[in-house]
């Protein structure tokens, strides 16, 4: 892709989403001298899909967006607006991390369109790219930068309840305090399940997670509050990285360019088992004796009664079943990517984007999918590049790539 019009009347880039990916391609396309126009409402899902009350799983110093100078990170954020340095015990409350996401766009992407994407069609070598304000954008790329929100994945078990009213999805809520005195079912494991259910308690709910491992998992707290102060034979055995300390972390985070040559069933096995269904550390002292947990059990079955709440009939690996009636269930399983979910891309153009078994984009080492000039990065591209890039500490990695393929291969 060249880095300006040359005479063509078609825009180079235009990046959809205004999340820290979105965000961080911008920053970088910038840098590499590539025109493009950013449209969305900047940290549009974490306002909207986040509720109140939340803190980011990872550490400070793994939550910064990132630009090619290496500046404008969480902690810079923090002197800026004259509060002091924080290490890695700090939970970073969801309200603060939005105000470092909407200073960051302010400092490194103002010209970020506020308008959302309705349609992405393939037009003449390039993209037609229709607006809620109704202007049609004439592209040669398209980098999608929709975050979390199109693959949230609701457990097909609750089908019968969605169109009731009595099951939802987190991302579903801006805030939980509707539930205060209801007795809600949360069905996973999770940093969403495990949150979700401690927020539902201290909201005045009355929840019940629903687990099929054998216990609850909780990461354990940093060592230190930099994992570069870790002692040598300390970090020898167990490297320090950006997802924390441990080899298996190391090798998703320092060999992401070379994750998308394993073997598909490896990278499955990598996606799904390294920082797998687990909540932080300090979740634990809030859930623990605080909400009642049935682990080993799956749902069977899931159905409205008549009273208006809902019944859920669960089995154990013994063969055992229990009945459990709650007001409403939260269906905290996680995000399942699939191109076919993505409503803002026109049928024919997500049919010719050729995909992984489950529907994630095929993608090339710069992020390209097998529809030239249509890239995908944030949790789209983890199953091709690895769970580095489900965190914010994956902006580097990812914008880096996206503009050097953009901008002629140039890194």
């Amino acid at each position: 892709m060249a880095p300006a019009h040359d005479g063509d009347d078609r825009l180079p880039v235009v990046v959809v989403g205004a999340g820290p990916y979105g965000l961080a391609t911008a920053s970088w396309l910038r840098a590499a001298g590539v025109i493009a126009r950013v449209f969305g409402e900047p940290m549009d899902g974490w306002r909207t899909h986040m509720p109140d009350g939340m803190f980011l799983k990872s550490v400070p110093t793994a939550s910064s967006i990132s630009t090619p100078d290496g500046g404008h990170r969480f902690a810079d954020f923090r002197t800026a607006r004259g509060r002091p340095p924080v290490g890695d015990t700090y939970p970073i409350p969801v309200d603060e991390f939005i105000d470092y996401g909407l200073w960051f766009q302010e400092q490194r992407v103002p010209e970020v369109e506020r308008t959302a994407v309705r349609e992405v069609r393939a037009a003449d070598d390039g993209f037609s790219v229709a607006l809620d304000s109704g202007e049609e954008v004439a592209a040669r790329a398209v980098v999608v930068a929709s975050g979390l929100v199109p693959y949230a994945h609701r457990a097909a078990a609750l089908a019968p309840l969605f169109p009731a009213g009595l099951a939802s999805h987190p991302c579903d809520h801006a805030g939980l305090d509707r539930f205060a005195g209801r007795r809600v079912a949360v069905l996973g494991a999770g940093q969403s399940a495990l949150e979700s259910a401690a927020l539902l308690h201290e909201a005045g709910a009355r929840p019940t997670v629903i687990a099929r491992g054998r216990s609850l998992l909780f990461g354990t707290p940093p060592e230190t509050d930099l994992q570069a102060s870790r002692p040598l034979p300390v970090r020898l055995l167990k490297p320090s990285s950006p997802l924390g300390p441990g080899w298996s972390h190391a090798a998703v985070t320092r060999g992401a360019g070379a994750y998308r040559r394993l073997p598909l069933p490896v990278r499955d096995h990598f996606l799904h088992t390294v920082l797998g269904p687990s909540g932080a550390w300090w979740l634990r002292d809030r859930v623990d004796g605080n909400v009642p947990v049935k682990c080993r059990r799956r749902v069977v079955s899931a159905r409205p009664e008549d009273d208006g709440t809902a019944r859920l009939e669960l089995a154990d690996p013994a063969g055992g079943r229990e009945t459990v009636h709650a007001d409403h269930v939260l269906s905290a399983t996680g995000y399942r990517v699939d191109v076919d979910r993505l409503a803002l891309l026109e049928p024919t153009l997500r049919q010719a984007v050729r995909t992984l078994p489950g529907g994630p984009p095929v993608l090339s080492a710069g992020f390209e999918s097998s529809v030239p000039g249509l890239y995908f990065t944030s949790l789209a591209a983890a199953p091709t590049f690895g769970p580095y890039l489900r965190f914010v500490c994956g902006t580097r990695f990812a914008a880096r790539r996206v503009a050097g393929d953009l901008a002629g291969g140039r890194r």
